[in-house]
């Protein structure tokens, strides 16, 4: 166990960062996959900016890497495309 007082302070910090940082990337994850299972072309269009602005937030925070980020984005983006 830690022996200082701002070791303590670490670790506390380190776990609320740590939910925090699960919770925006759970929140992430689960707006991809609804993304992902959109049949409609609207409805996609409409929700593929939300999502790109999410994940760009998450990789600018480095929650997730930005080069995911990236690839996220350009896989999502051709779904939309694909659409009819």
């Amino acid at each position: 166990m830690a022996n200082h007082k701002s070791a303590l302070k670490r670790i506390r910090q380190t776990e609320t960062r740590k939910l925090r940082n699960r919770y925006y990337a759970k929140t992430a994850r689960n707006a991809v996959r609804k993304l992902r299972a959109t049949t409609e072309k609207t409805a996609a269009t409409e929700l593929l900016p939300k999502v790109s602005s999410m994940l760009d937030k998450l990789a600018k925070r480095r929650i997730i890497h930005k080069n995911k980020a990236g690839n996220l984005k350009s896989k999502l983006t051709l779904h939309v495309n694909k659409l009819a």
